[in-house]
């Protein structure tokens, strides 16, 4: 389809113009099930494109869900051109070059047997797991989704490159309600292949272990204290650096990060980098939204910060080269995002791991703790200045840890800190690393943490 709207734009736009579209299709089938029982279950599709155009140094954008099969024709490529190039007319003036014909890395994006699944063998895998969750006194939701798409990328640069993608997504919550006592304990999984048997009796085990230490109710420690942050709990802590090393931010100025690379920021147990090439992942795909191919990038290496991400447009406003972390929907321009996020000196090793429960919350760190927390979940997380490193945050699911063990859970509990202040003196690194969602990390024993009733 974009080749059509690509050959009209060339004969119409002037010399030194340019423009790069994305399409993508998408075959969505979910099926859920609530308080025991399936709820619903069926398939959806999308489909658009998404033009940018460069037109007398000033950026168009313009987007379209009309889209048959096979290649745009006038009908549809002609008016889509006409609002980018209007868009243009008011768009911002960048020098953005479009990057040019490159090699593609190889990465599996695409399992047949995942497209291939019927409907009954996903409605199968969440029976599965509602049978193994049942248990009195509490009610099961179990949400799958399975999604089949193929995008293309393309410019009048040159550039061109397609994949096919599948992403399962399995995620199961168990409800206690007793009393004034409302308890909710979840997990999930995610890949671009099928869960195997294996992989779902870890879901299962999450739950049942946190749940186990859950139904005892201790009160909470209260000072500065230390805390176990579990690989779901990690949230809090990592979204300000996550949002630091955007380019995006670094040219807003609002990046605490902005002029430490090379320094020394964190401690030297704090390793992160963006891996698009990580195999089995949903997020994985061999070339960003723009057209260039995708490659690892080293965010920070031992605790020093090393780079930023980019998009086309921020990468010409500070005068460097895109990272390859350009992403597009149908509507909007491209903004720079991540893919696969993994934290620690073996982030490699762990993205061709299943990282899948270890059957000990916390990592082996309890242990070096006599009276702390371990926190799994946490209340508005992403919510304030996150920015600047400051969270403080009530606890949705934590345990109070006394003499290296779990006491029971803590309720009307906060947590409070400044990550970059935190992640100078990590105290411990877990070793259950594992994947939620597009982020694969271990537990980490942080000193120094706030912790107050409520």
């Amino acid at each position: 389809m974009i080749d059509g709207v690509l050959e009209l734009a060339r004969r119409r736009l002037d010399q030194g113009d340019g423009a790069d579209a994305l399409e993508r299709r998408v075959e969505r089938t979910s099926v859920t099930f609530e308080w025991g029982r399936l709820k619903a279950a069926g398939v959806t599709e999308e489909a658009g494109v998404n033009l940018r155009v460069l037109h007398r140094g000033r950026v168009g954008i313009a987007g379209t869900t009309n889209v048959g099969v096979g290649d745009v024709g006038a009908p549809q490529a002609v008016p889509l051109l006409d609002r980018a190039l209007a868009s243009a007319e008011l768009g911002e003036e960048i020098a953005l070059a479009f990057p040019a014909a490159a090699q593609l890395p190889r990465v599996t994006t695409h399992v047949q047997r995942t497209a291939d699944a019927s409907l009954a063998r996903l409605i199968e895998i969440g029976q599965f797991l509602l049978d193994r969750l049942t248990r009195e006194g509490c009610q099961v939701n179990v949400a799958i989704e399975r999604e089949v798409a193929e995008t293309w990328v393309a410019n009048t640069a040159g550039a061109a490159g397609s994949y096919r993608s599948t992403g399962v997504a399995v995620s199961a919550d168990v409800w206690r309600i007793a009393g004034d006592d409302v308890l909710a304990i979840g997990d999930a999984i995610e890949s671009t292949d099928l869960p195997a048997e294996d992989a779902l009796e870890g879901v299962v085990r999450s739950i049942t272990h946190r749940l186990d230490h859950a139904l005892r109710i201790v009160a909470p420690p209260e000072g500065a204290l230390p805390v176990v942050f579990t690989p779901a709990g990690l949230s809090a802590v990592l979204l300000p650096v996550t949002q630091g090393l955007s380019g995006k931010a670094v040219l807003q100025g609002i990046s605490p990060l902005a002029t430490r690379v090379g320094e020394q920021v964190f401690d030297q147990r704090l390793s992160l980098t963006d891996d698009p090439l990580a195999p089995g992942r949903a997020a994985s795909r061999p070339l960003d939204d723009e057209g260039v191919p995708s490659r690892s990038t080293c965010l920070v290496e031992r605790g020093v910060v090393q780079h930023f991400i980019y998009d086309l447009e921020t990468a010409a406003r500070a005068k460097t080269a895109s990272t390859g972390h350009g992403q597009r929907g149908i509507f909007g321009k491209p903004v720079p995002g991540y893919t696969n996020i993994l934290l620690g000196d073996t982030a490699g090793e762990g993205g061709r791991g299943k990282g899948t429960w270890q059957g000990e919350l916390g990592g082996g760190l309890l242990s070096d703790v006599r009276d702390g927390l371990l926190v799994d979940d946490l209340i508005g997380v992403g919510q304030g200045n996150v920015i600047g490193g400051a969270f403080s945050h009530p606890v949705a699911l934590a345990y109070r840890i006394e003499r290296g063990e779990i006491a029971g859970r803590v309720k009307d509990a906060a947590v409070a800190g400044n990550v970059y202040e935190l992640l100078k003196r990590i105290a411990g690194v877990g070793n259950d690393a594992r994947w939620t969602g597009a982020r694969f990390t271990p537990s980490l024993l942080l000193e120094g943490v706030a912790v107050a009733r409520r």
